[in-house]
C-alpha cells in the first residue's frame, strides 16, 4: 500500500499533526509512506520515521521541479491507494483528486467535498478547536487506534521533534565561541519572531527588558532565536538589554534544526504565538507563549509545562496579522513583569538572588 500524505504549510501546525502521523505509521506499518510538503517542513520533521521519503512542494519557489505541473505529473505516477490531507485548502484537495489517489481523506470544507472520496465534517470556522484534535480526527477515520495516551478520539497527542546530528554539532560549535561561563549558567530561549504577521510580534523593549531581569536576577544566560527576517529584531533586543549574559543567533548560519537543538537544551522557552513554541513540548522543555490576537484554543495541545499569558481586550482575539485598530493594546500591555513572574514560576530552580552592592 500506498499513501501520501499532505502536510501542513505551517511550522507549528507540522508539529501539531505529528501525533496524527504517528497513528498512520503505527497504523499502517507496512505501508509506504510518502509526505508532500514545503521544504521547510521537511526540515521540521527531519530525524523522525513518520514517513518514508518526501516530496516537495513549492508553488512560488525557484526549483521548477517543485512547482505545478512538475508535482502533479509526479503525484500521478506514484499512483497512491490514499491520500490524508491536512491542509483544508482547495488546492491541495484538487491535487490530491488529479493525483488519482484512490481514496482521499479530508476535511469537506470551502468547496472541496467533490474532490474527496471521504469528506470529513468539519467544525464551524466561528468555533475556535485545537488543531491537533483535528488531525487526530482524520487518523481515527482511517481506524488508527493508540490507547497510549488518552487523548482527543482516544489517540496519544504526543508531538515528536527530533535533532540531526549536524544540527547538534553547530550547536556545539556555537557554544565554543561564546564565554564558557555563559553555557554553565543555564540558558532561557527567548522567540520573538513570527511569520503570521505583526500583530503577534512583543515589543522589543518589553523582550529586553525580561531578559535582563532573567540574567541579573535569576543568573541565567539568555539567548534570543530568531530566523533569518528576524536577525535585526534579535540584535536589537541583546543591544537594549545590555547585559553580557544576553546574547543571540543573530550572527549564525541559520536553520530550523539549529534552532531545535537550541530549544532542545534549554531550561525554559519563553515566546510569542509562533511556530517554534511547538518546539518545547516534544523535547519536554517549559514554555511560556505570549498571546495577542491569535486564540489560544487554534492551537492549545494540552501541555502540563505550558504557561499562556494573554491579556484581555474588548477587540480580540481578532485573529489579525496587524491590529486593525493601529493601537497593538493585546501586546503591548502584557507586561514584562508579568512575563517575568511567570518565568520564575516554570523554572526549576531557585531565584539566584543578585549580590548586595
Amino acid at each position: 500500500m500506498k499513501i501520501a500524505v499532505y502536510l501542513p504549510n505551517w511550522i507549528g501546525d507540522a508539529v501539531m499533526a505529528t501525533p496524527a502521523l504517528r497513528a498512520v505509521r503505527d497504523h499502517f506499518a507496512q505501508a509506504e509512506i510518502v509526505g508532500i510538503l514545503r521544504p521547510y517542513v521537511g526540515d521540521v520533521l527531519a530525524g523522525l520515521d513518520l514517513v518514508n521519503r518526501t516530496i516537495e512542494y513549492n508553488p512560488r519557489g525557484k526549483d521548477a521541479s517543485q512547482r505545478g505541473r512538475a508535482v502533479r505529473q509526479r503525484l500521478k505516477q506514484e499512483r497512491f491507494d490514499l491520500a490524508i490531507l491536512f491542509p483544508n485548502s482547495l488546492r491541495t484537495a484538487w491535487m490530491a483528486w488529479r493525483s488519482g489517489a484512490k481514496q482521499r481523506v479530508g476535511f469537506a470544507r470551502d468547496g472541496r467535498g467533490l474532490l474527496l472520496t471521504d469528506g470529513l465534517k468539519p467544525k464551524p470556522k466561528s468555533q475556535p478547536h485545537p488543531a491537533i484534535d483535528e488531525y487526530l480526527r482524520i487518523a481515527e477515520h482511517l481506524g488508527c487506534n493508540n490507547s497510549s495516551n488518552s487523548g482527543s478520539n482516544n489517540l496519544s497527542r504526543r508531538m515528536e521533534l527530533a535533532t540531526l546530528p549536524e544540527d547538534e554539532a553547530h550547536l556545539v560549535r556555537f557554544w565554543h565561541g561564546q564565554n564558557s561561563q555563559l553555557r554553565e549558567r543555564g540558558v532561557v530561549c527567548l522567540n520573538p519572531g513570527g511569520a503570521f504577521g505583526a500583530a503577534k510580534h512583543w515589543p522589543t523593549t518589553s523582550f529586553a527588558e525580561l531578559a535582563n531581569r532573567i540574567a541579573s536576577e535569576l543568573g541565567r544566560t539568555v539567548l534570543v532565536v530568531c530566523g533569518p527576517s528576524e536577525r535585526e529584531e534579535a540584535r536589537d533586543i541583546v543591544s537594549q538589554a545590555a547585559n553580557p549574559a544576553v546574547i543571540s543567533l543573530a550572527d549564525e548560519d541559520l536553520s530550523l534544526g539549529l534552532t531545535k537543538a537550541v530549544i532542545r537544551h534549554s531550561e525554559l522557552l519563553v515566546t510569542t504565538d509562533s511556530g517554534p513554541r511547538h518546539f518545547a513540548q516534544p523535547f519536554d522543555v517549559p514554555v511560556v507563549t505570549l498571546f495577542g490576537p491569535t486564540h489560544i484554543a487554534w492551537s492549545e495541545t494540552y501541555y502540563s509545562q505550558a504557561v499562556h499569558l494573554q491579556r484581555d481586550v474588548d477587540c480580540g482575539p481578532c485573529q489579525q496579522r496587524v491590529c486593525p485598530r493601529r493601537h497593538h493594546r493585546c501586546m503591548k500591555n502584557l507586561a514584562s513583569d508579568d512575563v517575568f513572574t511567570a518565568v520564575v514560576a516554570s523554572l526549576d530552580q531557585p531565584l539566584v538572588q543578585p549580590a548586595a552592592a
